[in-house]
């Protein structure tokens, strides 16, 4: 844990320029992800203090915002469901309207809204956190109190970031599937086994695994990439601003790259 700490700190305050350090910052992004799971994994890491850390991340980026993202894209998923379905069957596709809206609404799109909405509320929180610790000089101070900073400040925010876009995701998904089946069919029960066999067609294991994977990933680039970004800072907190700003650029990038490969593999 030692060697993982050292490896994803000795970043801090390096700066490149142009496209070297914008790669050097993806790069931190990717190792300290890769670390956050591997410290996950391991029960010894799990303190009370990072349980309660990690809990409070959960709670302020998906908890408290839960009712309010849902009912705003309850309605904004109706409307693009009405879309959807109004669109296939006016091109006499009718019979492929629910699939269309599960493809199109439940596996593309709620994925990347979770992980933006994530992102925006508490990605430039914990950005600003970190860079504030690290510009004050709070990582060096828990290292000579004998704490561990990686497990100790960092795993934690990160891996509730993660929990938070894969509930709001999952839970939202279950809100576009319930509008979809009241879209199609009303309040009438007699649907629910061809509603149930079309919705088991399309999620098949490997659109599952896929669907799974993609949140996963989502969830380590809004965990991840604040947390890099604020560490390649140098020691002053005039910096932190612009930590913040790079933070949410290169979040957003990577979640439309993560977006745009897992489309070109699902659906090449």
């Amino acid at each position: 844990m030692s060697q993982a700490r050292h490896t994803v700190l000795r970043g801090a305050g390096t700066r490149g320029a142009g496209l070297s350090g914008a790669l050097a910052g993806r790069l931190r992004a990717i190792r300290f992800a890769a670390v956050v799971v591997v410290t996950a994994l391991s029960p010894s890491a799990w303190t009370r203090d990072a349980r309660l850390l990690a809990a409070r991340q959960l709670h302020f980026s998906a908890w408290l915002p839960l009712p309010g993202f849902t009912l705003a894209f309850a309605v904004l998923g109706f409307v693009l469901v009405r879309i959807v379905i109004g669109t296939a069957q006016a091109y006499g596709l009718a019979h492929y309207a629910l699939e269309l809206t599960v493809r199109v609404l439940a596996l593309e799109l709620i994925p990347l809204f979770a992980a933006l909405f994530v992102g925006l509320r508490s990605g430039a929180t914990t950005a600003a956190e970190v860079a504030l610790m690290h510009a004050d000089g709070g990582f060096e101070r828990l290292a000579r109190a004998g704490r561990d900073p990686l497990p100790a400040e960092l795993v934690p925010r990160a891996l509730g970031s993660l929990v938070a876009v894969m509930l709001l995701a999952l839970s939202n998904g279950v809100v576009t599937l319930a509008l979809a089946y009241l879209e199609l069919y009303g309040l009438s029960p007699w649907a629910v086994g061809s509603f149930v066999r079309i919705t088991g067609h399309v999620f098949d294991p490997l659109i599952v695994a896929g669907f799974l994977i993609r949140t996963i990933l989502f969830g380590l680039a809004v965990g991840a990439i604040p947390i890099t970004a604020a560490l390649g800072i140098g020691r002053d907190r005039a910096q932190v601003p612009h930590a913040v700003r790079r933070a949410m650029v290169r979040l957003g990038a990577a979640l439309v790259l993560i977006e745009l490969v897992f489309l070109a593999v699902t659906y090449a």
